[in-house]
């Protein structure tokens, strides 16, 4: 249903699928506490990185629900790998899916996430096309709730200690945007 030409591209940013040559990159924030403080995995140590990435590198195509694009963001200045962004495609029947990212802390606070995720709608609402597309997080992570709402994304619920993770419960905020909200 969905198979993007690649790179996708946007101002700053090209998109693309990854490969086995970025375990490097991937390894370097996915081994950070800070970036898996509210993921739903500790942080990984290289092998766990490269069975992650493995995985990761065949989500290039969205043919059925379930199905994901797990792309690999890079600077198009210089093809430096600074994270991933995420598309799911969660219902077919309802039209909906589910946005994510994450960004190698240095590259924080620059407007890359917003540039990524924005890309990823444009793809769920011109791709599939989908109706809604959420975005869910820890409740306590106020940054990544800021590049939701940047987006033209509202807060629709936080879920009061739903989920145990990493030994404590945690909240998580739900944001969501409809395809006749959004605006390319």
């Amino acid at each position: 249903m969905l198979q993007p030409a690649y790179p996708i591209t946007t101002p700053r940013l090209s998109l693309r699928p990854f490969t086995t040559d970025d375990l490097d990159a991937v390894h370097a924030y996915e081994s950070r506490p800070d970036v898996a403080r509210y993921l739903y995995w500790e942080p990984r140590d290289r092998d766990t990185s490269r069975e992650a990435l493995a995985k990761k590198a065949t989500r290039t195509a969205i043919h059925e629900e379930g199905d994901a694009l797990d792309l690999a963001v890079t600077l198009r200045n210089n093809g430096e790998l600074i994270g991933s962004a995420l598309l799911v495609w969660t219902s077919e029947t309802h039209r909906q899916g589910e946005i994510g990212y994450i960004l190698h802390p240095d590259h924080h606070g620059h407007g890359y996430a917003t540039e990524a995720a924005r890309a990823m709608l444009a793809l769920g609402f011109t791709g599939l096309p989908l109706h809604r597309i959420t975005g869910r997080l820890d409740a306590r992570n106020t940054a990544s709730a800021r590049v939701l709402a940047k987006l033209g994304m509202r807060h629709e619920a936080t879920l009061v200690d739903n989920e145990y993770v990493k030994g404590e419960w945690a909240s998580e905020a739900i944001y969501a945007i409809l395809e006749t909200e959004w605006t390319p």
